[in-house]
C-alpha cells in the first residue's frame, strides 16, 4: 500500500525509488510486524482472557501440562494481523503471489479459528470434526494449487512455464521431476495440495510446548525468504544455477513479516507461556510456509529445512499406524516432543534442543543452493 502510494510521486522525488529495494522493504516489514505484535500483544492477551478463551488441555497428555489449562489461546490472531498489516504496507500488491498467500493465510486461519472456538465453547480438546476440518483445509490447498498452476500456464515463455511447474531436486544439477509432462497439471496440483496441507498439519502438531513451534517457523521462513530472493533475481538465479521464477522476489516481504510477527509473539509465548497461538495460528503459518516452498519450487529443500515439523507429523502417523496394526506403540507418547518429556526431559530442554535441531536443518537446506 505504501509502496504503491509512494510510487505515485516517484517522478517528483527520486529518493522514493529506494523503496524498489527488496532488502529495504523486507527490513521495514520485519520491523513493522515485530513492533505491531509487541505493541498489541498485551491487549490481545487481556482481551482473550476477558472472553475466557482458555486452552483445554488433553487429558491423555503429560500430566505436567494440566497447569496450562485456562491459558489464553487463539493468540495466532495477533500473528496473522501483524503479517497482513506489514505485507499490505510494504509489498507490491500487483504481484499475484502476494494475494494467493494472503488468501491461504485467511482460509486456513478461519478453519483454525473455528476449530479453536469449538474447543473453547465445549471446554474440550476436540474441535471441528476431522471430516469438516479436512474438507475445508483441502478447499484451501486445492484452490491455491489451481491458482498457481493457472499463473504458470499463463506465462508466454514455455521455459518459464516449465520452471514454475517442474519439481527441482536439490544437490543434483539440472535434475527435475517433470510435473509439467503430466496432463492438465494433475501432478503439480496434487503435489501442491500435499505440501500445503501436510505442512499446515505438521506445524499444528508441533505446537504443543511453550515456544516450540513459533521459532522454527521463524527459522524456516528466513530460509525460504533467502530462496525467494535468489530465485526471484535473474542474476543470482543464473549464477547459482537456479531456475528464475517470476514473482518470487516479492515474497521476501511476506517472509520478513512472518519473522517479525513470530518473534513478537514469542515474547509472550516463551515459557511459561502467557498465550498460545492455537490452530488459528499454527494451521495458517504452516500452510503459508508450504505455499512459499511451492512458489519457489523448493519443496524438497523445504522438507529438509522443516524437518522438525516432518518428524513430529511422522511420529504421529507411526504411532497411530502401529497401534492399529499391531496393538503396540512406537513412542511413549506422540507427537515426538511428548515422547521426550515422558523420557524425563524438562519442557524447556525439549524446546531448546528442538530449536537447535531446527537451525541445523535450515542451514543444511540452504547448503543445497551451492551443492549442485
Amino acid at each position: 500500500m505504501i509502496y504503491w502510494f509512494l510510487h505515485r510521486f516517484a517522478d517528483s522525488w527520486s529518493l522514493i525509488t529506494a523503496f524498489d529495494s527488496i532488502t529495504l522493504r523486507a527490513l521495514l516489514a520485519v520491523t513493522t510486524s515485530l513492533a505491531f505484535s509487541m505493541a498489541f500483544g498485551e491487549r490481545v492477551i487481556a482481551r482473550l482472557r476477558s472472553l475466557k478463551f482458555g486452552q483445554a488441555v488433553r487429558g491423555d497428555g503429560p500430566q505436567t501440562h494440566l497447569v496450562k489449562t485456562g491459558t489464553p489461546t487463539m493468540g495466532g490472531i495477533l500473528i496473522l494481523i501483524s503479517i497482513l498489516f506489514s505485507t499490505l504496507l510494504w509489498s507490491n500488491l500487483s504481484n499475484p503471489y502476494i494475494w494467493i498467500l494472503m488468501a491461504v493465510m485467511l482460509i486456513f486461519g478461519a478453519v483454525g479459528w473455528a476449530d479453536d472456538w469449538l474447543k473453547i465453547k465445549h471446554k474440550s480438546p476436540d474441535g471441528l470434526s476431522a471430516r469438516k476440518k479436512y474438507f475445508w483445509l483441502s478447499v484451501g490447498s486445492f484452490g491455491a494449487a489451481i491458482a498457481l498452476y493457472l499463473i504458470a500456464r499463463a506465462q508466454p515463455d514455455p521455459a518459464t512455464q516449465t520452471a514454475m511447474i517442474d519439481l527441482l531436486v536439490p544437490v543434483f544439477k539440472d535434475l527435475y521431476i517433470p510435473l509439467s509432462a503430466i496432463p492438465y497439471g494433475i501432478g503439480f496440483i496434487l503435489l501442491t495440495y500435499l505440501v500445503i496441507n501436510g505442512s499446515s498439519n505438521a506445524v499444528n502438531l508441533t505446537d504443543g510446548l511453550d515456544g516450540l513451534a513459533i521459532l522454527p517457523v521463524v527459522f524456516v521462513a528466513t530460509g525460504l525468504g533467502i530462496f525467494c530472493y535468489l530465485t526471484g533475481d535473474v542474476r543470482f538465479a543464473d549464477y547459482l544455477n537456479l531456475d528464475h521464477v517470476p514473482y518470487t522476489s516479492e515474497l521476501v516481504i511476506v517472509c520478513a513479516a512472518m519473522v517479525g510477527a513470530g518473534l513478537g509473539f514469542l515474547w509472550f509465548n516463551a515459557h511459561p507461556a502467557e498465550v498460545f497461538m492455537g490452530d488459528v495460528g499454527a494451521l495458517s503459518l504452516g500452510a503459508m510456509l508450504g505455499t512459499i516452498a511451492v512458489m519457489t519450487r523448493q519443496e524438497l529443500a523445504f522438507a529438509i529445512m522443516g524437518g522438525l515439523f516432518v518428524a513430529e507429523a511422522v511420529s504421529v502417523m507411526l504411532q497411530v499406524g502401529s497401534y492399529k496394526l499391531r496393538g503396540k506403540r512406537v513412542f511413549k507418547m506422540a507427537p515426538l516432543h511428548h515422547h521426550f518429556e515422558e523420557h524425563g526431559w524438562k519442557e524447556t530442554q525439549v524446546v531448546t534442543r528442538f530449536w537447535i535441531i531446527s537451525i541445523m536443518l535450515v542451514v543444511i537446506g540452504l547448503m543445497t543452493i551451492k551443492l549442485r
